[in-house]
């Protein structure tokens, strides 16, 4: 497997406030062998925030990104949801940007603007015409700097119960949609921030007040905190003139004193069953793994690929093509920042049972883990792997989204280039080492099946019923709140 590796040049002047980085403020330049070029430049600026410019005059459009190190992982138990919240309570409207401006300046003008929150990070973006990259930059330091002012109790009120209406419709009242956050509530102990849902539990929701999120907000959603990344059509003068304008004035953020977390460990198999508003049992299998900054990710990244990735994958092609006792498959590595879960999920056909797919799916991955994987597998594996990489970097916005993700969890926006090397360079062995490494008995087996029929479940007797909590706080297992 080939290595990729990028050099930067380092003699590009500083924006105005900003305060050099040895070594970076760099632009690419290929080399060699190298296959992936974005042209990127780095600096700071006085109050902490990153600024990252990679022109690109292919087309006369540009996406701004401002990119928050702040998710669901720093709220505390009884506290959730906060961060989706505020992603919610940041379009609408701060001091100087009246709400419905941020609408008329991106989709008004042909472009559009959204944003998520995770775990992890907090997004916002636009994708406008390059002639509103500065009305985009306002817009953003303006709801960085000046949401507060403009955040009332009433308002507050009216975009919790938003919130509170999208966790019953997409997850209350969704068919199987409660799964992931039963799985990680069973998986990690109840103080771990990873064990709760982004969206919270509706109990938190209802009782979180207008100063609980006003005092979050002060603490992450500050320069020091963010990057800010724009690619694609401008001038890289004008735009550090804006920045300078823009953001140089807003104050530095406090320190943050991030949660200190460790990845799960299961010392044996937990079997649920959870009862839920749908037609057809499901099957969940999920083991704990590695967060995005373990080399192992790359590896679990191929083994979900070569397990359920189309259909000649092991598990797909025996139990949807071969036998067809599943009607689908999915499944794969899930990595966050600091933790990950192997999850493979299936439903299946009419006169089979998912204990029986559970026991064929078993047999498959312990084959795996004794014989590895074929070199044809590995290729198909690595090339689809590839392939989804290099497709994220056709637009603007997938850019600038991979150039602030390296930069906020690696300090490096280029750091790609290594993500890109090490995903291309995972060989057989590394497969079959971390398949016997986290494929074992410590695991969570989740089956959801229709009310009333938890025989329906894989392995019914061994299976703790899972209970939601009456007001909408953590669920119970077997008698343990989680």
């Amino acid at each position: 497997m080939s290595s990729f590796r990028l050099r930067f040049l380092a003699f590009v002047p500083l924006a105005v406030g900003a305060v050099a980085l040895p070594g970076e403020a760099q632009r690419a330049q290929q080399r060699g062998n190298d296959a992936i070029r974005i042209p990127y430049e780095r600096y700071k600026l006085a109050n902490g925030l990153t600024v990252v410019l990679a022109p690109d005059h292919s087309t006369p459009r540009a996406s701004v990104v401002v990119y928050y190190h702040v998710g669901s992982k720093n709220e505390v138990t009884a506290h959730t949801g906060f961060a989706h919240m505020f992603e919610h309570v940041m379009f609408t409207g701060s001091e100087h940007v009246p709400y419905g401006t941020h609408d008329r300046l991106t989709e008004g003008v042909g472009g559009d603007n959204n944003g998520f929150t995770t775990n992890d990070e907090t997004v916002y973006y636009e994708n406008i015409p390059s002639n509103y990259v500065e009305s985009a930059l306002w817009m953003e330091a303006d709801r960085m700097g000046f949401l507060l002012g403009k955040l009332d109790s009433a308002k507050f009120a009216a975009q919790r119960d938003i919130v509170q209406n999208e966790r019953r419709q997409r997850y209350d009242n969704q068919p199987y949609r409660r799964a992931p956050e039963i799985i990680n509530a069973a998986m990690y102990p109840a103080s771990n921030p990873y064990s709760w849902p982004t969206v919270g539990y509706m109990a938190d929701l209802r009782e979180a007040s207008v100063e609980d999120v006003k005092n979050f907000f002060r603490m992450y959603y500050a320069p020091s905190n963010a990057t800010l990344a724009i690619v694609g059509e401008f001038n890289a003068a004008d735009a550090k003139k804006w920045v300078a304008k823009y953001f140089g004035d807003l104050p530095r953020g406090k320190p943050i004193m991030r949660p200190a977390v460790r990845r799960a460990t299961l010392t044996q198999e937990k079997h649920l069953v959870f009862e839920d508003r749908v037609q057809v049992p499901r099957l969940f299998i999920a083991w704990p793994t590695v967060g995005s900054k373990a080399n192992d990710t790359y590896a679990l990244n191929a083994l979900g690929s070569i397990l359920t990735g189309g259909r000649t994958a092991r598990v797909t092609k025996a139990l949807v093509y071969d036998r067809q006792s599943a009607a689908t498959v999915n499944g794969g590595q899930n990595d966050r920042e600091e933790v990950g879960e192997f999850v493979v999920s299936m439903d299946p056909r009419p006169g089979h049972t998912l204990t029986e797919l559970e026991a064929t799916t078993d047999s498959i991955i312990e084959r795996l883990k004794h014989e590895g994987p074929t070199a044809e597998e590995m290729q198909r594996a690595t090339a689809g792997i590839e392939f989804d990489f290099v497709s994220n970097l056709e637009s603007n916005l997938g850019k600038a989204m991979l150039l602030s993700t390296s930069a906020t969890y690696f300090g490096d926006p280029g750091h790609f280039r290594t993500e890109y090397a090490k995903l291309k360079s995972v060989t057989a062995a590394d497969v079959k080492r971390v398949a016997n490494t986290y494929l074992g008995s410590g695991r969570v087996v989740l089956s959801v099946v229709p009310a009333g029929k938890t025989d329906l479940a894989a392995r019914p007797a061994a299976s703790t019923k899972v209970i939601p909590s009456a007001n909408g706080g953590p669920y119970t297992m077997g008698g343990e709140s989680k």
